[in-house]
C-alpha cells in the first residue's frame, strides 16, 4: 500500500515538472522569435551592425559575470594561457562571426528565413562532428541513415532558401502598422536576397562550429557560466576592435530613440540572459533533444510575429526550403534518439539487465544529446 502511495506521488510528481518544461520551452521560443523580429526592427531603424551587437554582449556579459563569479568559485580552474586562448577562438567562432554573420544576413533577407536556415543548425553540427570523429555513423543501421538523410535535407532546404525565392503566396498587401514604416523594399536599397541567405550560411557554420568547439573546452574547464562570460567578453573586444576601424562615426554609438533603446535591452537581456538560464534549466531537465525539437516552434512564431508587425510576405522557395530543413532536423533528431536507446539497451544486455519497457526506454533517449550541452543559448543568434 504504501508502495502504491509513492508510486502515485512520484507520477504526480513527473507530470507537472513535464507540464512545466513545455511552458517554458513555449516561452523560450516566443523570446527568440521576439528577437528575431527586434533584431529587425533595430536595423530598420538604423542601428549600427556593429553597435548592436557591443552593447548586446555588453548587456549580457554585465548580467552573467556575477552569477559565474559567486555561484563557480570552487568550480573554476587555474586561469592558463592555454584557456584564454580557446576562449578567444570560441568568442571569435561563436559571437564575432556567428552574430555578425546573422545581422548581415537578416539585413538581406527576413526574419522569417533566419529562423528558418537556422532549423539546419543541428545536422550541420552532427556533420562536424562526424568529419571530427566526435559522432559515430553507421550506414548498416537506420539511426544512421536517418541521420545522414536528414543531414542531406537540411542541405537541400538551405540551397533552396537561397537559390529560389519564388513568387510571394501568402501575405498582408500592404504594411499597416506604424513601425514598419522604417523597412524598405531590398532592391530599392541594394541588397540581396542570395547574398543574405549566404551570410545566414555563415550564420549557421559559425555556430555549430562553436557547439563542436565547446565540447573539449568544457571537459576540461566544466565551469559552463564563467566559460559563457569569459566568451562574451572576448568577443565584445573583437566586435570592439572591428568598430574602431570600420565604425568611426561617433554619432552610431548614440541611441537617438527610446525604441533603439528597447531592442538593444531586449537582445541583451532576454535574448542573451533571461533566455541562456530557462534553456539551462530545459536541457538540465528535459534533455537537448527535448529542446532542440521546439526550434521549429520558433520559426512559425517567427512568421506569425513578422507578417503582423513587419507586414512580411512568404515566399515559396523559403516554405519549401523550410520544410525540407524541419523534416530533416526531425530525422536527425530522431536518428540520434534510435542510436542512444540501441546503446542503452546493449549495455543493460551486458550487465544482463535487458530493459524491454517502451517507456523506460523513451524516457532514456529523451535526455540524450545530439552533442555535450552547449554553454549558451545565443544561440541563437
Amino acid at each position: 500500500m504504501a508502495r502504491d502511495e509513492a508510486r502515485g506521488h512520484g507520477t504526480a510528481g513527473v507530470a507537472p515538472e513535464r507540464a512545466r518544461l513545455h511552458v517554458a520551452m513555449l516561452a523560450l521560443q516566443f523570446g527568440y522569435a521576439g528577437f528575431h523580429v527586434v533584431s529587425r526592427l533595430a536595423l530598420n531603424m538604423g542601428v549600427s551592425k556593429l553597435v548592436f551587437p557591443v552593447y548586446r554582449n555588453l548587456i549580457a556579459l554585465c548580467l552573467l559575470a556575477p552569477f559565474a563569479y559567486f555561484l563557480e568559485k570552487k568550480d573554476r580552474p587555474a586561469m592558463t594561457p592555454s584557456f584564454l586562448l580557446q576562449f578567444f577562438l570560441l568568442a571569435l567562432c561563436g559571437i564575432t562571426a556567428n552574430q555578425g554573420f546573422y545581422l548581415l544576413g537578416l539585413d538581406n533577407t527576413s526574419p522569417t528565413f533566419a529562423s528558418a536556415i537556422q532549423n539546419s543548425v543541428p545536422a550541420i553540427t552532427f556533420t562536424m562532428a562526424a568529419a571530427l570523429g566526435i559522432e559515430r555513423v553507421s550506414l548498416r543501421r537506420r539511426d544512421g541513415l536517418a541521420k545522414v538523410a536528414g543531414t542531406v535535407l537540411c542541405v537541400a532546404g538551405a540551397s533552396v532558401i537561397t537559390l529560389f525565392k519564388g513568387p510571394a503566396i501568402f501575405g498582408p498587401p500592404a504594411v499597416t502598422l506604424a513601425v514598419a514604416a522604417h523597412q524598405q523594399p531590398a532592391a530599392a536599397s541594394g541588397k540581396s536576397w542570395t547574398l543574405g541567405c549566404v551570410y545566414l550560411m555563415g550564420h549557421c557554420l559559425s555556430w555549430s562550429g562553436w557547439l563542436v568547439l565547446q565540447a573539449p573546452v568544457l571537459k576540461r574547464y566544466p565551469a559552463r557560466l564563467s566559460v559563457t562570460s569569459y566568451t562574451c567578453f572576448f568577443g565584445l573586444l573583437q566586435f570592439l576592435a572591428i568598430a574602431a576601424f570600420v565604425e568611426r562615426d561617433a554619432a552610431a554609438w548614440v541611441l537617438s530613440s527610446g525604441s533603439e533603446l528597447l531592442t538593444i535591452l531586449y537582445a541583451g537581456l532576454v535574448a542573451s540572459g533571461v533566455a541562456f538560464a530557462v534553456q539551462t534549466w530545459c536541457i538540465d531537465r528535459g534533455g537537448p533533444v527535448f529542446v532542440a525539437v521546439y526550434q521549429p516552434v520558433q520559426t512559425l512564431l517567427v512568421a506569425v510575429m513578422a507578417s503582423l508587425l513587419l507586414g512580411e510576405r512568404f515566399y515559396l522557395g523559403g516554405i519549401v526550403g523550410a520544410v525540407l530543413i524541419i523534416a530533416g532536423l526531425y530525422l536527425v533528431l530522431w536518428g540520434k534518439s534510435q542510436e542512444r536507446a540501441i546503446a542503452a539497451k546493449e549495455a543493460a544486455a551486458a550487465a544482463g539487465t535487458i530493459c524491454d519497457e517502451p517507456a523506460a526506454a523513451a524516457a532514456s533517449c529523451l535526455k540524450q544529446p545530439l552533442l555535450p550541452p552547449p554553454a549558451t543559448s545565443e544561440e541563437a543568434v
